[in-house]
């Protein structure tokens, strides 16, 4: 039995055309909406990613540099100490100089290729170079075909900077900065399809999508190079959709307003790639300093490909803790750019062979000379603002000397060596300024018995009795009185007694507990007298001698009650 339905029924399952209109409309209305407030949002996005893009894009800290070594025939200057300024310059020891920051030793003769460096007055080319050592000097100085050389100037060592408060670092390079296989390695690693997308890649979210559901874990990101600068340039690693949106949006903008090298120059500036204590270590420049007391544009194949690697997690793959994860990530990248053809299997092969290279601990020497390097921040912030020290990128060149710096340091671990096992020699602490007896440039200073102890600078805030370090203040002011005394005038060593303002009777004595009669004025110098210091110090008046002390720099005020001995009995 069938049954048929009436056109009036059939007319009655139909909703009416009255009740679609106004959902219809209202749907319209939203979509309308949503349409002006993501073209507004996007405006918005456009015009944060121009303005922080197009303008000063990162604060740079002011970097701080030792003296430049400066080589002549006739210097001072040993082999070995040569090859300590060298060796802290990160310069490569092969059996052929070939390239910059090379060096090949034969017997008294050091070849090196130097590297390029930006001076104040101007910039100095990288150049071959042979030097001939004779014991203790120089004796020859030329370049590798032979002919003479007057002066060469080594590139200064990097001993520290002055960082802003984010703690962020980075040395910024330009594009045509970087080493061979460098950007084909990154693009093969992060994002191969980036010459070919908008800032967006669905190809690479799709290949993404297919790794990870078929591994059943996160293994491999869609995000591109673009995505991966904006997030670290604009936003924040916080894991949600409404981030992951406006990334994809900035990306697309990005894209549309730079070009690709702008973009991939940027990321080689901002990427993360490790940790210096509380310092980030931004961009492959600062990076390659950083694991390989080198720069960027001396780094062979496989330290490329093991920075590259790092990029995906530095602190997972840092080579200094994890050196076999490490090697066998940086393995990884080579095999892949071979794969890709960015490399020959020879070249990989070859790659594969060599160890990882990095330094025993980072290169940037932000605390290897805390003493110095603190003397240079209270004379900076006299004259500049903490932001121009912070943010400017100044480079701070100095009289700092490495080697003798090296030498200092050996000295006061020497000491305490011998004072090692004697009672209270474990309390004993130390401090050391060195400086050039012709300038009176500080050349090296230790402000504590560990020299790359970050705290209490005994060198420039230690108190004590000023001793016999005012002696030489003493006679500075009598010679400065030619009329009444020369290095021949006659003193009188012989014990006295002095009455101070507050009661107390100042006698002071010799070292040797003894008097030596009259003497000439440059020998209470010589032997550091103190009575006959002491009474040519009341002989010229206390108040004459604090003037002195005040023209060499001294302001310390010396309590009134005791500024007839301040310390001479030392």
């Amino acid at each position: 039995m069938t049954r048929t339905r009436s056109p009036r029924s059939r007319a009655k399952s139909k909703p009416p055309a009255g009740r679609l209109r106004p959902w219809l409309g209202w749907a319209i209305k939203l979509s309308l909406v949503g349409l002006v407030v993501l073209a507004g949002f996007a405006v918005y996005l456009d015009a944060v990613v121009q303005e922080k893009f197009s303008g000063k894009r990162w604060t740079i800290p002011a970097k701080v540099y030792a003296r430049p070594l400066e080589l002549f025939a006739g210097q001072k200057l040993s082999k070995e100490d040569f090859l300590t300024e060298l060796d802290a310059l990160g310069y490569r020891r092969e059996a052929v100089a070939n390239g910059p920051g090379a060096a090949a030793v034969s017997g008294n003769t050091v070849d090196l290729n130097t590297r390029g460096f930006q001076f104040y007055e101007g910039m100095e080319s990288a150049q071959p170079v042979r030097v001939r050592f004779s014991g203790d000097y120089v004796a020859e100085l030329s370049s590798l075909n032979g002919s003479k050389l007057s002066v060469v100037r080594l590139e200064p060592l990097l001993i520290g900077g002055l960082y802003p408060k984010n703690l962020e670092d980075r040395i910024l390079i330009k594009i045509d900065q970087v080493p061979p296989y460098l950007l084909d390695t990154l693009v093969a690693v992060e994002d191969r399809d980036f010459y070919h997308h908008f800032g967006v890649s669905p190809k690479s979210i799709a290949r993404a999508i297919w790794v990870n559901t078929s591994a059943g874990q996160m293994r491999q990101g869609g995000s591109t190079l673009t995505q991966q600068l904006v997030k670290n340039f604009f936003l924040t690693n916080e894991r949600s959709l409404s981030r992951k949106l406006t990334e994809a949006m900035m990306a697309l903008l990005l894209e549309l307003h730079y070009s690709k090298p702008e973009i991939l120059e940027a990321y080689l500036n901002e990427v993360f790639i490790g940790q210096d204590g509380q310092r980030a270590v931004h961009g492959f420049g600062l990076a390659s300093q950083f694991f390989f007391s080198q720069p960027l544009a001396e780094l062979k194949l496989h330290q490329v490909a093991l920075l590259v690697g790092m990029v995906k997690g530095p602190s997972y793959y840092n080579p200094r803790r994890y050196p076999e994860r490490a090697l066998e990530r940086r393995n990884l990248v080579l095999d892949l750019l071979e794969q890709q053809g960015v490399a020959t299997a020879e070249q990989v092969a070859a790659a594969k062979k060599m160890p990882l290279g990095v330094t025993a601990r980072g290169s940037l020497a932000d605390s290897s000379f805390p003493g110095f390097l603190d003397l240079v921040k209270r004379q900076l912030r006299e004259d500049y603002r903490d932001e121009d020290l912070t943010e400017e990128g100044l480079r701070i060149f100095t009289s700092f000397d490495p080697i003798l710096q090296m030498k200092a340091e050996a000295s006061v671990n020497d000491t305490f060596k011998r004072l090692a096992g004697r009672k209270g020699g474990d309390d004993v602490e130390a401090a050391m300024v060195v400086t050039n007896p012709e300038t009176g440039e500080v050349q090296a200073m230790i402000g504590s018995r560990q020299a790359s102890f970050a705290g209490f600078n005994r060198a420039l805030d230690a108190v004590r009795p000023v001793g016999s370090l005012i002696k030489p203040a003493v006679y500075l002011t009598a010679l400065e009185k030619p009329s009444q005394y020369t290095l021949t005038s006659w003193l009188s060593d012989e014990s006295f007694s002095v009455k101070g303002a507050d009661g107390q009777v100042w006698k002071p004595q010799n070292y040797d507990r003894r008097s030596h009669g009259t003497i000439f004025l440059y020998q209470g110098l010589a032997h550091s007298y103190n009575l006959s210091t002491a009474r040519l110090g009341l002989e010229l008046g206390v108040p004459n001698v604090l003037k002195t002390l005040g023209r060499l720099g001294i302001t310390r005020e010396f309590p009134r009650s005791r500024q007839c001995c301040w310390g001479l009995a030392a």
